[in-house]
């Protein structure tokens, strides 16, 4: 498999070294050097593209793949509120696109995990819920993707809760999401559901990259020679 890594950080490093371990040839890598400078003829060289980059870039560099008739995973979080836009492109030029707020099989149990007990907690009135995500201090976006994904799938279960927000609130209808930025921490994230006389917490602990990285890299290898708009549910048949 021949794969283009558009956004050669931290992430994109990992995802090269377990592409090459399994004898995957990577045939394009754009980062700050070359961002304004690679081709759509370069990508066509792929089988399949993954991108992890910044949000006011990632729409730009899906569209192009599409143009490109590649297929492309994207894990770059904080632009979906152009998600109907590149969803439409993508049925207009008939790509394949493949989203994940988080590739971790570990956190999409967490997250099927979060709607069962959500919908458990929509009859128990007593219990108030709150979500804390911890991430390293590199990560710009908060709340992170993650986070909000199961602040929806809550808020989808919960009937008293309407919307999310950013730290504390005193309004019953409101969802906190608590954001912290610690250096060399992958990703944390904890659910809480309080009451007067006890607290249920279900928690998520990544140790690493690497299982982001192998999940894309799976997700990459699903989605060779696909077209259509995709998920973690489709590939894990959930």
């Amino acid at each position: 498999m021949k794969i283009a890594i558009i956004g050669f950080g931290k992430m994109g490093k990992t995802i090269e070294q377990l592409a090459l371990e399994k004898g995957y040839k990577i045939v394009l890598k754009v980062d700050s050097n070359n961002a304004d400078s690679w081709t759509n003829e370069q990508l066509q060289q792929a089988d399949v593209a993954i991108e992890f980059t910044r949000p006011e870039n990632a729409v730009i560099n899906i569209i192009r793949s599409f143009e490109s008739q590649v297929p492309i995973i994207s894990g770059t979080t904080g632009w979906l509120e152009h998600l109907p836009q590149v969803q439409q492109k993508c049925k207009a030029l008939q790509g394949g696109f493949f989203y994940a707020s988080n590739f971790s099989v570990g956190v999409n149990i967490f997250f099927e995990m979060n709607k069962i007990l959500a919908k458990m907690m929509n009859q128990n009135q007593n219990y108030n819920v709150a979500i804390e995500e911890i991430h390293h201090t590199q990560k710009l976006d908060a709340p992170s993707g993650t986070a909000i994904t199961i602040a929806e799938d809550i808020l989808e279960q919960l009937k008293r809760k309407s919307k999310w927000v950013k730290e504390e609130s005193q309004e019953e209808n409101e969802l906190p999401i608590y954001s912290k930025r610690i250096d060399k921490v992958p990703g944390t994230h904890i659910i809480q559901y309080e009451s007067l006389i006890d607290t249920i917490e279900i928690k998520h602990t990544a140790h690493s990259r690497v299982g982001f990285a192998k999940g894309a890299l799976m997700a990459a290898e699903w989605m060779v020679n696909k077209k259509g708009i995709y998920g973690m549910k489709d590939m894990l048949g959930w």
